[in-house]
C-alpha cells in the first residue's frame, strides 16, 4: 500500500543527499529459517549533486511499472532532470511505521544506489535487513537522520540486482526498540526490473 504523502520530501532527500560511507553493511547471522546470502556491497559511491532535502516540491509521476513508479524532478542548479525509481510502503500491522524504497543512478552512471527511508523513531544501531522471497539477503545501517526520517543507503551491485530482479517479494525489517521485535514491512518487487530499465 503506498504513501503518497511521503513521495514529495522523501524523493528529494533521497536523490539530493549525498553518498556516506556504509562500511559496517555486513550480511548478518541467518535468523530463523531464512537461510543467508550475499550482503549488499559496502562500496560508496560519488555523492549525487542535488538540492537540500527539505522545502523542495514533488517530482513528477513518469511512469508506473508494477508497484513501482519513476519519478523525476530538476533540483535548483542541476543542469539536467534526475529520475529515480521509488515505492512507498507501510507495515500492515502498524500503519505509523513506513518506508520510502528508492533506486537510482549516480550521476555519472557508474553506481546504483538503493535508498530507504524511515520513520524517525527507529533502533538505529540495529540497522535494517533485507529478505527477498523469504532469503535473508543482508544487513545494513542507518547512515544519516534528517527531520522526514533516517536513511540506509547501500550501493547495488550485481549480484543483489539479479536477486531484486528475480524476487518476487521483499521485506525490510527493522526494530523500533530493544525490547520489540522486528517490524516486517513488505516491498513488492514486481515491475522492479522493467522500472529500473526505464531510468535515463
Amino acid at each position: 500500500m503506498g504513501r503518497p504523502s511521503l513521495i514529495g520530501a522523501s524523493l528529494i532527500a533521497l536523490i539530493a543527499l549525498g553518498s556516506v560511507s556504509i562500511a559496517s553493511a555486513q550480511t548478518p547471522p541467518a535468523t530463523g529459517a531464512a537461510p543467508k546470502g550475499p550482503a549488499p556491497s559496502a562500496q560508496a559511491p560519488a555523492p549525487t549533486p542535488g538540492p537540500s532535502p527539505s522545502g523542495q516540491q514533488p517530482g513528477n509521476v513518469k511512469e508506473s511499472h508494477g508497484a513501482w513508479s519513476v519519478i523525476c524532478d530538476r533540483p535548483a542548479g542541476a543542469s539536467a532532470e534526475q529520475c529515480a525509481l521509488m515505492q512507498n510502503v507501510i507495515a500492515e500491522d502498524r500503519p505509523e511505521v513506513g518506508l520510502s524504497v528508492v533506486v537510482l543512478k549516480t550521476a555519472d552512471r557508474k553506481a546504483r544506489i538503493l535508498r530507504i527511508l524511515a520513520p524517525l523513531g527507529v533502533l538505529l544501531k540495529d540497522g535494517m535487513e533485507l529478505y527477498v522471497d523469504n532469503n535473508n539477503i543482508g544487513r545494513a545501517y542507518f547512515t544519516r537522520c534528517f527531520s522526514e526520517g533516517c536513511y540506509v543507503e547501500v550501493e547495488i551491485d550485481e549480484e543483489l540486482m539479479r536477486i531484486m530482479r528475480a524476487g518476487k517479494s521483499a521485506v525490510f525489517a527493522l526494530r523500533e526498540s530493544s525490547d520489540q521485535d522486528r517490524v516486517g514491512i513488505p516491498v513488492e518487487l514486481n515491475g522492479f526490473g522493467p522500472g529500473y530499465d526505464a531510468l535515463p
